[in-house]
């Protein structure tokens, strides 16, 4: 991933309503969801759901598939675990172990998801410790 996938990503994902129907969507894996149960789900109109499902689409997160006569929205889970890897590639000074469970595939599978910690979130080395906080800090 790029910085401008990894920004039209994060941009799709700033919106409240869009927000809400990528997380809808990665709860209902593997199975998706029909967008007409979105929009009943999340209380938007039909054509402002088409076109937030549009967005999200259009940034990779999101695919349709048609099954008969509904189309079936799904989160892609590979891309969202792409999007992760972007944002913690350089995690924690150059430490990448530290961020292991971001950057570790765990199955092949588009439904497997990583389970995510936060980074640097309790390591015992003060090296590791100090190089993250001074990203976090304003100070610094």
């Amino acid at each position: 991933m790029d910085d401008i996938e990894a920004i039209a990503a994060l941009a799709a994902l700033a919106q409240s309503t869009r927000l809400d129907v990528f997380r809808l969507l990665v709860q209902s894996e593997p199975g998706g969801v029909p967008a007409g149960e979105l929009a009943r789900e999340l209380a938007a109109p039909q054509n402002t759901m088409s076109t937030h499902l549009s967005i999200l689409s259009r940034s990779g997160l999101v695919s349709a598939e048609r099954r008969g006569r509904s189309i079936l929205y799904r989160a892609n889970l590979a891309r969202l675990r792409e999007l992760m890897q972007f944002l913690v590639k350089d995690c924690c000074g150059g430490r990448p172990e530290v961020c292991a469970p971001f950057s570790e595939d765990p199955a092949p599978s588009n439904s497997a998801m990583v389970e995510s910690t936060p980074c640097c979130g309790a390591s015992p080395e003060p090296v590791v410790e100090t190089a993250c906080s001074s990203r976090t800090d304003p100070n610094k």
